[in-house]
């Protein structure tokens, strides 16, 4: 059975995920962008 390591990135606009293999090469990669919600103009 292979190993693997997943990687998140959660930043300001989108989610990031990213699967390296034992050797840190890429195995698969995906991102979700999601529209930021402000309450008020300006925040």
């Amino acid at each position: 059975m292979s190993k693997y390591i997943l990687a998140l990135d959660q930043g300001t606009t989108s989610s990031r995920a990213i699967v390296f293999n034992h050797e840190g090469h890429i195995v698969s990669s995906a991102q979700k962008e999601f529209t930021q919600i402000y309450p008020h103009g300006g925040w």
